[in-house]
């Protein structure tokens, strides 16, 4: 869409408010809201500013203008406003009119044009699976004096015995046992459909949607692909779409990876594939799995960063509640075709020439988008590069059930961080395959990994409640 396009859909759909946005380190969406009267061609030009100094991981207060400067092709119209406006999703530039080097979309865009320069291919096409949990009360509170968690939904497992509901209707999920049921153990079709429907009025189109194997309303619904920054504007609507529509129902949506304890956590297993123009570069008709060269080396290279891509594909210290044995999690720093419990899986049902990819099962939700997918392109590309083959480095290919091997079988299998400080530690040994092209700057890495570490730290000095149980009659 161009300026002119949209300056034509704000006056065709009387339009109030054209709301500009972009995102934080963290991945969470910040927004300026401005009158469509005031907005122009200029504005397009000169972007909007807004104070950096106030967003977590950005500037100082002594160096705190900056300016939202919007792309016209990012265009939706926000399906949850009273009053009819635009979503157009930004870049963040400098006053001097630089591109601020600690803007994830910039940092998309650069991994974009990198590949492009680097005679790999053309485009990278990326397909998120976001799994997210639907509950019906949610509280937590961390103070001084107390912490807690309480998180519940009419479908879950615990409550087969409730009697708060005036009359227990019984058919709630298992644990374990949410994967594709009926209702009306899956209670949640209805909303689900909703989300899909104001998914496709927005611009994604939808490939599916289901119950998922935890209990208490955990789901999935899969978007078709796209290239690397459009998937993950899409993955920002997304997530807006999903926490919108389930409080339009009285529930609240979360992308957290773990939020009940023993059951399965949310993912977002991240398909990836590399085309030159029309002609897909993972496919071999006569390769493991139709697997090209190109392909293993990319998967060479995502297995091999593993420890430090995963500081930005699974950057909370609640992902490291999700990547333990078992519970389907990825955990096992391998690949294989069509086996879940390798951290890099090859699909192969129903799979065209065109449609070869890998899908790397570890990162989860909590990742920023334009991060996650560029370092794992860097990744793949550094695997390219270097010619990383992961069958003479131990990644495989491993066609077992991994979970079931003795202890004696897994002792050569490279696995995940146990935390997310390790995986920073893996991050500021093993960094330079991010600032190929200078896609991502030593700054941006070094700001990075302090702002997360301050995360650590600050879970690290909370007393847990779980303590009270283990130490409190020391």
């Amino acid at each position: 869409m161009t300026v002119q396009l949209v300056l034509e859909t704000i006056a065709e759909n009387s339009l109030e408010w054209v709301d500009f946005r972009f995102t934080d380190l963290s991945g969470k969406a910040h927004h300026i809201s401005v009158p469509a009267g005031e907005v122009d061609a200029e504005t397009f030009k000169l972007g909007v500013a807004f104070d950096g100094s106030s967003i977590p991981g950005f500037r100082g207060i002594e160096e705190s203008d900056m300016v939202m400067m919007p792309d016209p092709q990012s265009c939706y119209i926000d399906p949850f406003t009273a009053h009819p406006t635009l979503v157009v999703m930004c870049n963040i530039y400098t006053p001097e009119g630089e591109l601020y080097d600690r803007d994830p979309r910039a940092i998309a865009q650069k991994a974009e044009k990198f590949l492009q320069s680097s005679g790999v291919g053309t485009t990278a096409f990326f397909a998120p699976e976001s799994e997210f949990f639907v509950f019906d009360d949610v509280r937590f509170s961390s103070e001084q004096h107390t912490s807690f968690y309480s998180v519940d939904s009419e479908e879950a497992a615990w409550n087969t015995g409730r009697k708060e509901e005036g009359g227990n209707l019984s058919f709630k999920v298992g644990h374990k046992g949410g994967y594709v049921p009926v209702s009306p153990t899956d209670s949640l079709q209805d909303i689900r459909s909703e989300i899909c429907r104001i998914l496709d009025e927005t611009g994604l189109t939808i490939e599916r949607h289901h119950h998922e194997v935890a209990t208490a309303g955990q789901c999935e619904i899969n978007f078709r692909f796209d290239t690397l920054t459009k998937t993950a504007d899409n993955l920002m609507k997304y997530k807006y779409i999903v926490a919108n529509t389930a409080r339009q129902y009285g529930k609240t949506a979360t992308f957290m990876p773990k939020p009940i304890f023993g059951d399965n956590g949310s993912g977002m297993h991240t398909h990836q594939s590399i085309f030159d123009g029309d002609t897909p570069l993972f496919y071999d008709k006569d390769g493991y799995a139709n697997m090209s060269e190109t392909a293993l080396y990319y998967i060479g290279g995502i297995l091999h960063h593993a420890p430090a891509l995963i500081a930005l594909t699974n950057p909370s210290t609640n992902s490291f509640k999700r990547l333990v044995p078992g519970y389907e999690a990825p955990v096992n720093l391998v690949f294989s075709k069509g086996n879940r419990s390798a951290a890099v899986r090859i699909p192969i049902a129903a799979v065209s020439p065109k449609g070869s990819r890998i899908e790397f099962r570890t990162p989860d939700s909590t990742s920023n988008p334009y991060l996650a997918f560029s370092a794992m392109l860097l990744a793949g590309l550094d695997g390219i590069k270097n010619k990383i083959d992961p069958r003479k480095l131990g990644y495989g290919p491993l066609d077992k059930n991994i979970y079931e091997l003795s202890a004696e079988d897994k002792k050569e299998i490279r696995s995940v961080p146990t935390s997310l400080a390790e995986a920073l530690d893996a991050l500021e040994e093993d960094y330079e395959f991010l600032t190929n092209g200078d896609v991502f700057s030593k700054d941006f890495i070094d700001n990075y990994i302090s702002y997360k570490r301050e995360e650590v730290k600050e879970v690290d000095i909370r007393t847990h409640p779980h303590e009270f149980q283990l130490y409190f009659d020391c």
